[in-house]
C-alpha cells in the first residue's frame, strides 16, 4: 500500500503544481503598447500675449466685453455664460472663449480688478495672433465701454418703476 500512497501523493503534488502554475499564468499581464510620444512636448501656456487686467468689477467687465464683441467687425458671437464670466466668440475663424475673472482684493490693493484672457473650449490658454489681436482691442476699448455700461445701468435704475415695466 505504501506504493499506492506514494503514487497518490505524487499525483496530488503534481495536481497542486499544475493548479499553481495555471493560477500564476492567469495572473500574468500582457504589456500594452504605449502610443508614440512626441520627441519634445510643448510646455503648457501659462500666460497669453493678450492677457490683461482692468480696474473694474467682473460683471461690468463682462457686460462691456459683450458690447464690444457684438459691434466689432470679424467677431462672431456664439454664446455667453454670465455665471462663468465668459463669451464664446469666433475671431478671424478661430474659436475663442473670452473669460473675465475677478481677482482677490488682497492681490490688487483693495481695488476691483478683473483679468481678461482667451482660452480654448477645453479651458487651455490660447496664444495665437487672432487671440492677441482681439484681446488688445478689448484692452483699448474696455475702459470707455465700462463707463458707458455703468451710465446706462444707472439711467435704467433712475427710471420710475412704472416705465421699466412697460418694456
Amino acid at each position: 500500500m505504501s506504493g499506492k500512497i506514494r503514487t497518490v501523493a505524487m499525483h496530488g503534488i503534481r495536481c497542486l503544481l499544475l493548479i499553481a502554475t495555471a493560477s500564476l499564468a492567469a495572473c500574468r499581464t500582457v504589456p500594452v503598447a504605449e502610443p508614440a510620444q512626441p520627441a519634445t512636448p510643448a510646455p503648457p501656456i501659462t500666460a497669453t500675449r493678450g492677457e490683461f487686467l482692468v480696474e473694474a468689477g467682473a460683471l461690468d467687465t463682462w457686460n462691456a466685453v459683450g458690447q464690444i464683441a457684438v459691434r466689432t467687425p470679424g467677431v462672431t458671437y456664439e454664446g455667453r455664460a454670465q455665471m462663468l464670466g465668459l463669451y464664446a466668440l469666433r475671431y478671424r475663424g478661430e474659436p475663442l472663449m473670452v473669460l473675465t475673472r475677478p481677482l482677490l482684493a488682497s492681490q490688487t490693493s483693495g481695488r476691483l480688478t478683473t483679468r481678461v484672457t482667451a482660452t480654448t473650449a477645453a479651458g487651455k490658454l490660447v496664444d495665437s495672433n487672432a487671440a492677441a489681436e482681439l484681446l488688445a482691442l478689448l484692452q483699448r476699448e474696455l475702459p470707455a465701454e465700462i463707463e458707458s455700461v455703468r451710465k446706462r445701468q444707472a439711467a435704467e435704475k433712475a427710471k420710475p418703476a412704472r416705465e421699466r415695466k412697460k418694456r
